[in-house]
């Protein structure tokens, strides 16, 4: 009985060591889908406002001013 009861104990104690381990591994996984996220929305900020500017660029291009010597 005493060496049943040892291996349980060992067992459970083993089970808290994987669940505090894996416990920190979700923690630093979300912490880097975060910085992830956050860098994904800036880059995409970043890219509508190149996009934007090459539309006015191309507008201008396009003929809907007149050059200066006209």
């Amino acid at each position: 009985m005493d060496e049943r009861l040892v291996e349980l104990e060992t067992k459970i104690s083993f089970q808290e060591d994987t669940l505090q381990e894996l416990s920190e591994i979700i923690i630093k996984q979300q912490r880097q889908l975060d910085e992830l996220t956050r860098r994904m929305a800036a880059l995409q900020s970043r890219l509508e406002e190149t996009h934007s500017r090459q539309s006015g660029m191309s507008d201008n291009a396009a003929g809907t001013e007149k050059p200066p010597h006209y």
